[in-house]
């Protein structure tokens, strides 16, 4: 008896193998591209699979052979043998007949720096990328957007209503996540824990070094880390490479090879102008929260954060979380250009966390807000600090004047209301920087001749750089001594 799930991709590869005469299937590693493709008719295809020892020799040795013959073909990891294309590309211009070659490969193809042959013209490329809800309930789709989109808006109640869907705890769909094996076969949340692991430590110590060298393994874990913290957030590389120590050419390669093993999915930013659509920074998303999350869940709770600087739509998902129960210790809140979102639905939403964050730590937590150009900036330090329900003062007795600093009291409550409230502002320190302070600055040019910096430190230097002469190791050192001399320094680069 065949369990398998179906996957929504299996129509969308059966329509294209009836077109071209190769597909090519990528993925991360354990999103079931073997599982796919072994269900098109195993009777009628030769299947081999690159991680065979015997095969990738083949495929090193005599890749005309390996393809050859009048039988369709399916070669699983691909991205093992990258010469293998050529031999494809030979064999269909010999015989073009659509379906005979079906290509797998746990990285993206045309991303590799290795692929040179990209089949164009000759290959359809495909994804397939981890489990949706509905294809892990044995449905075979995605969600009803696509129906939604061309539906009229009148009639999507109803087209909700029919669909075949039970409410679930988008949380604990996260947590799971999508590849095949946690999600569908794996039920307590410890034993998901010990596969995501083992996956990352796989992917590390194997797949990516078969992408690129990577010398320097535990940089490349931290920087996935930081990346996880930023889910959802602008790709901003600078700014990752200083949280994280690196320079920011080698974080855009890092990125680039998460990206090419379909572990980062990058989202490109949407403008009403198509152009801008291009220039814009995309927003940084895993092709699966279940790889990044248990591993931040575990740091987080053997080290619980003190400095909560987030953006108003993580803060609300922490919250709303199991994260949120390393909430607790937090100290201060640093809410940077709030003048960006005060007066937006974005700001609401970060006003009303701010006072859920009071109720799940140890003390109300210090807001320090950060703005450049808003004013009044009294109105922003009523935003920032927010403020408190208080019993409202009774009415003075009969004959008696209130104090003319007393707020004014409130009217009884009628009966079988409660007691009557009054909103009370937090106390805020408002700090004004003038605008005309004079500042005393130094420019330094730590290097003599520009053109020739020092020879790079082979012991030091990064894989990637290997080819060109930094000017890195000649800037440091006066940097560094810059840093410790003075209160504020600026580096232009």
């Amino acid at each position: 008896m065949d369990d398998t799930l179906p996957r929504f991709v299996l129509r969308s590869l059966r329509d294209r193998l009836r077109v071209m005469p190769a597909v090519v299937v990528t993925g991360a590693r354990q999103t079931g591209k073997s599982t796919l493709v072994r269900q098109l008719a195993p009777a009628d295809r030769r299947y081999r699979s690159l991680d065979d020892l015997d095969v990738l020799d083949a495929a090193r040795r005599d890749p005309d052979a390996l393809v050859g013959g009048d039988r369709p073909v399916t070669l699983d990891e691909v991205q093992r043998a990258p010469e293998l294309l050529h031999a494809v590309k030979r064999a269909i211009d010999r015989r073009r007949r659509p379906g005979r070659f079906v290509l797998t490969g746990s990285a993206n193809l045309l991303l590799m720096h290795r692929v040179s042959e990209s089949l164009a013209g000759r290959a359809s490329y495909l994804t397939l990328w981890p489990m949706t809800r509905r294809e892990q309930r044995g449905l075979g789709r995605c969600g009803v957007w696509e129906a939604l989109i061309e539906a009229r808006d009148g009639d999507w109640l109803d087209l909700l209503a029919a669909a075949p869907d039970e409410p679930e705890d988008w949380r604990a769909l996260a947590r799971r996540g999508g590849f095949p094996v946690p999600a569908v076969h794996l039920r307590a949340a410890s034993e998901r824990a010990v596969w995501f692991d083992g996956y990352v430590r796989t992917y590390l110590e194997r797949d990516l070094q078969a992408l690129s060298s990577i010398a320097a393994l535990p940089d490349f874990r931290r920087l996935m880390q930081a990346a996880a913290l930023r889910l959802g957030q602008l790709v901003n590389q600078t700014d990752l490479g200083r949280d994280v120590g690196l320079p920011q050419p080698t974080v855009r390669r890092y990125l680039n090879l998460l990206e090419t093993s379909h572990l980062l999915a990058p989202v490109p930013a949407y403008a009403v102008n198509r152009t801008k659509r291009l220039i814009k920074s995309p927003k940084l998303y895993w092709a699966d929260t279940g790889v990044v999350l248990p591993d931040q869940r575990r740091r987080m709770r053997r080290a619980p954060p003190d400095i909560l600087i987030t953006t108003p739509e993580s803060f609300y998902l922490l919250l709303t979380s199991a994260a949120r129960a390393v909430l607790g210790s937090v100290r201060w809140v640093i809410l940077d250009e709030v003048h960006a979102v005060a007066a937006t639905k974005r700001g609401s939403h970060l006003a009303l966390s701010l006072e859920r964050l009071e109720e799940l730590t140890e003390r109300p937590p210090q807001r320090i807000g950060l703005s450049a150009t808003q004013r009044p900036l009294s109105a922003m330090a009523e935003f920032i600090g927010g403020g408190v329900l208080r019993p409202a003062p009774p009415p003075p007795p009969a004959g008696q004047t209130a104090p003319r600093d007393a707020p004014a009291p409130e009217e009884p409550a009628p009966p079988g209301e409660g007691e009557r409230e009054v909103w009370e502002p937090r106390p805020v320190a408002i700090v004004d920087i003038p605008g005309d302070r004079n500042l005393d600055l130094e420019l330094v040019v730590p290097v003599e001749d520009m053109a020739a910096p020092a020879p790079p430190d082979p012991l030091r230097s990064d894989p990637s750089h290997h080819g060109f002469r930094s000017i890195w190791p000649s800037v440091y050192p006066k940097v560094l001594e810059l840093i410790r001399a003075n209160r504020s320094t600026i580096v232009f680069a």
